[in-house]
């Protein structure tokens, strides 16, 4: 039985990250620069719009009908496959503006990029496992109300996520991903306060929708490497920046696990440090980045 559920999650982990990297590469050479932002900002929402349907049924129905795990997976795997084979027939082929590139490729010019994969990477493993851990550990919530606290990021991301695509569009990258960390640092050291200073559920509950919340800013990464790529890059980079992405979603769980242990608020204090590393990072774009502008370094030099 073990030796099957591991088979499964394999399979499911390599379909999700099969699907992410084609979704993000199919992104960003189709949808046009001048309108990334606010479509992306769309996307997201039209996402967020999807799982609040879906986690409401869980939180209406999870007690009400005694719903059980097996009953979720086996209604949402077959749904999920449905879908898959209506698009299968009803989308055959899909055309590429450009054509890309068929070998994995690393260039020098998109150090930057590769560095803030690496840490959004990091951030994003802090919050899905170590945020979620503490609502449960320490607040004692269950299913329906984890579902529930999803309900208002999804409700949150609706609104949001438009938003902060004319956002990007109007002040930059640079701004909305300094923006994004700075709220970060304060997020997770806030996160720590709650272990030294005994904060109450409603505050960390808070923390975690705003938390959250930052998720809809993380797409300016995306249209920064739009606007500094060579388009014939964008697919093979998209499956480099996902793979780099998931080395701290591989290495971070074990490790801060045995921090978690410790002491959970050090995990928080460090995952603020990343997110002060990111924001370093984060102004180290250039206001207006593209090709041979890539950082602001690269500016300086041509200057």
């Amino acid at each position: 039985m073990v030796g099957l559920c591991l088979l499964f999650l394999s399979i499911g982990s390599f379909g999700f990250h099969y699907y992410e990297t084609v979704n993000q590469s199919l992104q960003l050479q189709w949808i046009e620069k001048s309108k990334a932002p606010q479509t992306l900002g769309w996307i997201v929402a039209a996402g967020s719009a999807a799982s609040l349907v879906a986690y409401g049924l869980l939180v209406l129905g999870w007690k009400t009908l005694g719903l059980s795990y097996n009953l979720v997976y086996m209604v949402g795997g077959g749904a999920t496959a449905l879908i898959a084979v209506i698009c299968f027939f009803a989308y055959p082929q899909f055309e590429s503006p450009t054509p890309q590139h068929t070998r994995m490729i690393l260039r020098k010019r998109y150090w930057l990029y590769y560095l803030l994969q690496f840490m959004s990477g990091a951030r994003r493993q802090i919050f899905v496992v170590f945020a979620a851990f503490m609502m449960v550990e320490r607040f004692g919530f269950e299913v329906h109300e984890v579902t529930a606290l999803f309900l208002i990021n999804f409700m949150a991301n609706m609104i949001f996520a438009p938003v902060m695509g004319s956002v990007i569009q109007k002040f930059g990258e640079r701004r909305a991903l300094a923006f994004e960390y700075a709220g970060l640092i304060f997020v997770f050291l806030a996160y720590g306060g709650i272990y030294l200073f005994g904060w109450g559920v409603v505050l960390a509950a808070g923390l975690y929708v705003v938390d959250h919340m930052f998720f809809a800013l993380a797409f300016a990464l995306k249209t920064y490497f739009q606007k500094i790529a060579d388009p014939k890059d964008i697919a093979p980079t998209a499956a480099v920046a996902f793979t780099i992405n998931h080395i701290a979603a591989v290495a971070l769980p074990a490790l801060l696990g045995y921090l978690w242990i410790t002491s959970p608020m050090a995990v928080f204090i460090l995952a603020a440090t990343m997110a002060a590393t990111s924001l370093a990072l984060a102004l180290m774009i250039p206001r207006h980045p593209a090709p041979g502008n890539e950082t602001i370094f690269t500016k300086r030099a041509v200057a």
